[in-house]
């Protein structure tokens, strides 16, 4: 049934989208930079997945950028792998029933310990916060843009990994589409030969756009508090444009919700 979820799908998703934006969530949370301080040189972690999705991450004292770039290659960064046998077992470790199987030197698995797994509570609590957490005005500004992150990124995986995502990935032409929040933040997928990418440079104007009047209606459209057909009726959700691409968006973003919110 196109209901139910693909464990290979949600791997992707773990990997890409949620693990995928440790490094917004560093720039977001002081909290999360302040775990990086006391490194001493580059860290490179790789999360595999036998069978389904591959992450690589590198960590330094002044942030986290995905990959392997040349600068922490010539400077033989510490070497992590987080194996898991199965996409099953990432998605287990994700939600934190299962545990990974660690392989690096010594120094790089007391990184872990030190950094990565205090850096995973942290971004799960960004990512699933509480009331008290969101009575703090900072605390839920970091949220809400890290969940739009985690949501751009999932609707890209699950439109070219799912199959009802890329059912609606097929109907799509070409083109960019925009998720705008206010007048200060858009975040860009672009549409190819149906195949999405996250833009994370966007410039001009794209071919269509999902607008969120604010911040606040952002969070609460993602993560379910209000519906987003409400919010068009009242004005504070709109769009623009070539309508049937932020159609076929809207239907993937409805459907990464589900591989999100399991």
């Amino acid at each position: 049934m196109l209901t139910d979820l693909d464990p290979r799908v949600s791997a992707h998703v773990n990997a890409h989208a949620v693990l995928g934006a440790i490094p917004a969530l560093v720039d977001l949370a002081p909290d999360a930079q302040a775990l990086l301080n006391g490194l001493r040189a580059p860290v490179v972690l790789r999360v595999v997945a036998r069978g389904g999705p591959s992450l690589t991450l590198t960590f330094r004292a002044d942030g986290v950028a995905p990959g392997a770039d040349a600068a922490a290659q010539a400077r033989r960064a510490r070497r992590v792998t987080l194996l898991t046998v199965s996409p099953e077992h990432l998605n287990g470790v994700v939600a934190g029933t299962a545990q990974p199987v660690p392989i690096g030197s010594p120094a790089g698995l007391g990184f872990l310990t030190r950094v990565f797994v205090p850096m995973s509570a942290l971004l799960a609590r960004y990512l699933r916060p509480t009331p008290d957490d969101l009575a703090d005005p900072a605390f839920a500004r970091a949220s809400t843009l890290l969940t739009l992150t985690v949501a751009v990124a999932a609707i890209a995986v699950v439109g070219n990994e799912d199959r009802s995502g890329r059912y609606s990935a097929a109907h799509m032409a070409d083109g960019a589409v925009d998720l705008e929040v206010g007048d200060e933040l858009r975040y860009r997928l672009v549409a190819r030969d149906h195949h999405l990418v996250v833009d994370p440079s966007p410039t001009g104007p794209p071919r269509a756009a999902l607008r969120f009047a604010d911040l606040g209606v952002a969070g609460d459209v993602l993560t379910g508090r209000s519906s987003a057909m409400a919010c068009i009726c009242d004005g504070s959700l709109a769009m623009r444009g070539y309508i049937p691409l932020v159609d076929n968006v809207s239907r993937i973003l409805d459907r990464a919700g589900h591989y999100l919110g399991e």
